[in-house]
């Protein structure tokens, strides 16, 4: 189960630092590194253990024969047409100032806000989806859906629990919800344990959500909302 919090778990930093999460938590995970000195270092320690276990395991002998069995593989590969590759969102210095949207974020949506074609999605609150690896939706590499959400002061989404987990990090502003405020470089954690209504504080709230799965509306209004969640 996973616990809510204002910042990732170490189970998803290990994650992030053995390159086991998908693409668009990679994206939000890597992100909050560029505004949190205090993870970035946990994300490099965790790093530097695992490149010292690498190195301390002795070899293993290997049969003769998967030389050959290699090579046999190789040449087939050859005649498979390039698979697309998408960026992998890395760790990257950032200077003392770090912009409203910091490194890797900016590789996927740029830094012009304004210049996004934003989804109205209800009155006070828009969306921008933005694409991944293959395009948008839940894929079996576990991309995820990672979307930039805009909400007006006092503006939220209705209550809501989650059929995967759902990341949201805070770029401007910020969000009170059940578990508490939230502000910029804060990232919340949520799992199907998780009941909320997040509602933007008075200066408003920018942020970078990810879900694996679509959030399940709760309540009478959870009747007609849920048939048709997307996202």
């Amino acid at each position: 189960m996973t616990v809510p919090t204002h910042h990732p778990g170490d189970t998803l930093l290990i994650d992030y630092a053995g390159g086991a999460l998908g693409e668009a938590a990679s994206l939000i995970v890597a992100t909050h590194l560029a505004l949190c000195p205090c993870c970035r270092l946990n994300v490099a320690e965790m790093e530097a253990v695992g490149g010292a276990l690498l190195e301390s395991i002795e070899p293993e002998e290997v049969d003769p024969a998967c030389l050959e069995t290699v090579l046999a593989v190789l040449a087939r590969l050859d005649d498979l047409p390039p698979l697309p590759r998408a960026p992998r969102p890395k760790l990257v210095c950032q200077p003392a100032e770090v912009p409203l949207l910091p490194e890797p974020l900016r590789r996927y949506v740029g830094s012009d806000l304004s210049r996004l074609p934003w989804k109205r999605l209800m009155r006070g609150m828009d969306c921008y989806d933005i694409p991944l690896g293959s395009g948008s939706g839940y894929d079996s590499e576990r991309r995820g859906k990672a979307r930039l959400m805009r909400l007006a002061s006092g503006v939220g989404p209705p209550h809501h629990t989650h059929r995967g987990i759902e990341l949201t990090l805070v770029l401007d502003g910020g969000f009170t919800d059940d578990l508490g405020q939230f502000a910029r470089g804060d990232l919340s954690v949520a799992d199907d344990s998780v009941r909320h209504r997040p509602v933007a504080d008075e200066e408003g709230c920018l942020c970078l959500a990810v879900t694996d799965a679509p959030l399940h509306f709760t309540g009478a209004l959870g009747l007609i909302l849920n048939p048709f969640v997307k996202f």
